[in-house]
């Protein structure tokens, strides 16, 4: 019964956009001009931006999660409505090897334009698996890193590529490049950290599959949980460069950007910045990891439903984000809350409050890294 009254409130909902002009407002989507393979790279980008109107560009920075492990009325609204970018999906929608592979294969045959979703996981190892009855669950990455040998991180990263791809995911939301004693980490060494976060990110693009170094820049000194409540760090500057941040800089000085994003904690650092999570704070996003450490590659947050992040309504919460330099926005169960981030996003655009050039500069890295995903299809 629930379930059907939600449903019946989405559709509501889409009949009220189609007058009040919210959503992807239907149309023909973004990547109508799928163009020449044989065009330069930032050629074909080009193209495909020019062709999309403001709404497509929005819906493209939104990652969703969906529920049921088939797609459904819901799950359908938003790819249509929402032309939402990407998808993660969860224990709630992995049953069997034969229904995964359903599914994502329905989410990629629904979504709005040409352009391939995004279709993610989190499949870290150890205390972070899905799906441990239809893929054999890696091992926590402090058991790897106790290994010592750094190519151990590119083997276990190679296989769970090779098991993710066959189900059709095309991102794996790991390796933690955090610093620690937790089971998520290679380390409490930073350095130990740098080698096989490196290791690791090779394995994954060898094997054609998008990966994304989380949490910047570094949940190692957070005392708390960050899905339930806010966290602050109070390590001073010295000490994060001197840590935390040494396998960040290490990667993403080598990497290249298309092969993986960068995941942005909610903690806050005051010696970063003392009023505003990670998530949420330009001094973070842009002057650190954009114009310090010189990231040119997809920032992505972790997901806005968080305790830690829940510092304004959904609907600003996006737009904050945005304007403090993140691309991909990963907002994982609320169709509602979804559906604000989005809204409060576009109007945003509409009104002049975020320049249309600023949500190109995302979506221009996110096109990037698709077109570089589907040449290695």
């Amino acid at each position: 019964m629930k379930r059907n009254i939600q449903s019946f409130l989405l559709f509501l909902f889409a009949a009220l956009c189609l007058v009040s002009g919210c959503g992807a407002q239907g149309g023909q989507p973004q990547a109508r001009a799928q163009t020449d393979a044989s065009l330069p790279p930032e050629e074909r980008v080009e193209r495909i931006l020019s062709a999309m109107t403001p709404a497509e560009k929005v819906g493209q920075m939104l990652m969703i999660g969906v529920h049921g492990t088939a797609l459904n009325a819901d799950s359908r609204f938003m790819l249509s409505e929402y032309a939402a970018g990407g998808v993660i999906l969860f224990d709630r929608n992995l049953e069997t090897a034969d229904g995964v592979r359903r599914l994502t294969k329905e989410l990629q045959d629904a979504r709005n334009g040409e352009l391939p979703l995004f279709i993610a996981i989190d499949e870290e190892g150890g205390p972070v698996v899905r799906m441990e009855d239809i893929v054999p669950p890696p091992p926590a990455q402090s058991e790897i890193g106790a290994s010592g040998d750094p190519a151990q991180a590119r083997k276990r990263a190679q296989e769970i590529s090779k098991e993710l791809r066959a189900l059709g995911f095309n991102l794996n939301f790991a390796p933690v490049a955090d610093v620690g004693e937790s089971e998520r980490c290679y380390s409490a060494d930073a350095e130990t950290v740098a080698s096989f976060v490196q290791e690791a990110v090779r394995g994954y693009a060898e094997e054609g599959m998008l990966c994304s170094l989380k949490h910047f820049p570094g949940l190692g000194k957070g005392k708390s949980d960050t899905h339930l409540e806010t966290v602050v760090v109070d390590a001073d500057r010295e000490t994060l460069e001197a840590e935390d941040l040494v396998p960040f800089r290490a990667v993403m000085e080598k990497g290249e950007a298309e092969n993986f994003f960068v995941m942005v904690s909610h903690i806050t650092y005051t010696a970063l910045d003392g009023e505003n999570p990670a998530s949420l704070s330009p001094a973070v996003m842009t002057s650190l990891l954009r114009d310090e450490i010189g990231w040119r590659g997809v920032v992505v947050t972790d997901d806005l439903e968080m305790g830690a992040a829940d510092v304004c309504p959904f609907d600003e919460m996006g737009v904050r984000a945005v304007e403090a330099g993140a691309d991909l926005l990963l907002v994982c169960h609320d169709y509602g809350h979804q559906q604000d981030v989005y809204n409060g996003l576009l109007k945003a655009v509409q009104s002049g409050r975020i320049p249309e050039k600023r949500i190109d500069a995302s979506v221009r890295r996110i096109l990037r890294s698709k077109l570089t995903l589907g040449e290695r299809q």
